[in-house]
C-alpha cells in the first residue's frame, strides 16, 4: 500500500523533532553520507580557511594520507614549523579565505596568469604581499621572496594534479583588491604587514554570483590538470572578526556564511565530484547552544574540534576523536581559556577600538 502522502516515506533524518530536538546533541548522526570514498592511501590535499588546519593534522594522526607538498627543512624547532607555515596546510599559501584567492593561486600554479612581482619592504626585509604571515623575518631580497613563492606554485602543481581530493574550506566574502593589477589580497593591506593605500587597495564584498563563479572556475581549473581529483567544501564555522561592510559584524558574519554555504550546496547539487561536510552545521547548529566556542565566541573548543572530526573520519570508516562525555544534552558548556587558531584575519582584532 502507498503511503498518502511523500512525508509518509521519510527517514527520521528528515524529521526535526526526532533527529534533532530529541536526541542527546553528541548522539546526532546521519548528517552526511559522502558521495565518495577516501582509502588509507588516498592522498588528500587540505587548504582553506583557519579551519582546514584542524582536518589535516586529525588524517595525519589517524594514519590517512594527508598530503603535505611542502614540507619543512631539516632542522627546524616545532614552534618554527609553526610560525612559518609548515604543515598546517598543503601548500605553504598561509590562509585562503574566499575562492577568490584559490583561484588565483592555481591560475598562477598553471600558468593561466603571471604572479605579481610586487614585493612589501619593511625594516631592511622584502615580504610577500600574498602570503604575508607565512614567513614572519621576510627575505633578504626581492628575488629570494619570488624564489620561495616558485617553491609554493611548484607545491601546488604537484599536489593538485596527484591527489585523489582537495578539502577546501570557505571562510570569508569580504577581501581587498588591488586596482592596479587586479589581484585579490589574503587579507587587508596594512594589517599583517603592508601599507593600506585607499586609492590602489579596494574592498570587495562578494555575493552569491561572484563567489559561485570563482569557485567553479578554481575547482575546474584543478581538474583540468587532474580530472580524477574531487573536491570536499566545507564551510569555517569560525565567525568574522571584523568586517568592513559598515554593517553590525553579527549580521555581517551571518550573510558571508550562508552565502558560502549555499555556494557550497549548489555545488556540490550540481557536479558528481563536488562534496558539502557539514563542519558548519556541526559548530553552530540549535542543539549545540554555541558550547563548541570558547569565551570569546569565535574559537572553536578542541572539544567541538573531536566532535566534527568525529563526524568527518567516522563516515570514511576512521576512528575519530570523541569529544569529552561531559559534554551532554543536560550540560553543553563552554570550555574555559583562551584557544588559539593559525587565522591571519585575526590580526584585525587589534584595530578594535579601545
Amino acid at each position: 500500500m502507498s503511503p498518502a502522502n511523500p512525508y509518509q516515506a521519510l527517514p527520521v533524518r528528515s524529521f526535526w523533532r526526532p533527529a534533532v530536538a530529541e536526541p542527546d546533541p553528541l548522539a546526532i548522526d546521519g548528517l552526511w553520507t559522502p558521495k565518495f570514498a577516501l582509502g588509507q592511501d588516498d592522498p588528500v590535499l587540505t587548504a582553506g580557511s583557519c579551519f582546514a588546519a584542524h582536518i589535516g593534522r586529525a588524517l595525519l594522526e589517524r594514519g590517512m594520507n594527508w598530503y603535505d607538498t611542502e614540507p619543512a627543512p631539516p632542522g627546524l624547532t616545532g614552534e618554527q614549523r609553526r610560525n612559518r607555515h609548515y604543515g598546517l596546510f598543503s601548500f605553504r599559501t598561509g590562509n585562503i579565505y574566499t575562492p577568490a584567492v584559490l583561484h588565483q593561486w592555481l591560475s598562477w600554479a598553471f600558468g593561466h596568469t603571471a604572479a605579481p612581482s610586487t614585493s612589501w619592504l619593511e625594516e631592511g626585509r622584502y615580504h610577500d604581499p600574498y602570503r604575508p604571515a607565512v614567513e614572519p623575518d621576510g627575505y633578504a631580497s626581492a628575488e629570494e621572496m619570488l624564489d620561495a613563492r616558485e617553491l609554493t606554485l611548484a607545491a601546488i602543481r604537484r599536489g593538485i594534479t596527484t591527489a585523489s581530493c582537495l578539502v577546501f574550506t570557505l571562510g570569508l566574502t569580504e577581501a581587498w583588491r588591488d586596482s592596479a593589477d587586479g589581484t585579490t589580497y589574503p587579507v587587508c593591506p596594512g594589517t599583517v604587514r603592508g601599507t593600506f593605500d585607499a586609492e590602489r587597495h579596494v574592498f570587495r564584498h562578494a555575493g552569491f554570483d561572484e563567489v559561485h563563479r570563482d569557485l567553479l572556475a578554481a575547482i575546474a581549473m584543478a581538474r583540468a590538470a587532474n580530472p580524477e581529483l574531487r573536491i570536499l567544501l566545507t564551510v569555517s564555522p569560525v565567525p568574522l572578526t571584523a568586517t568592513a561592510t559598515g554593517e553590525h559584524v553579527l549580521s555581517a558574519n551571518s550573510y558571508s556564511k550562508s552565502v558560502l554555504r549555499a555556494v557550497a550546496g549548489q555545488l556540490a547539487r550540481d557536479h558528481a565530484h563536488v562534496d558539502y561536510f557539514p563542519s558548519y552545521e556541526l559548530v553552530t547548529g540549535a542543539p549545540f547552544k554555541g558550547a563548541w566556542y570558547e569565551p570569546n565566541l569565535r574559537t572553536v573548543t578542541p572539544e567541538g574540534v573531536a566532535f566534527v572530526l568525529r563526524h568527518f573520519l567516522g563516515a570514511f570508516g576512521a576512528p575519530g576523536p570523541e569529544p569529552r562525555p561531559s559534554l551532554t544534552h543536560a550540560s553543553l558548556t563552554p570550555t574555559a581559556g583562551p584557544g588559539g587558531d593559525p587565522c591571519e584575519d585575526a590580526v584585525l582584532d587589534y584595530y578594535r577600538p579601545r
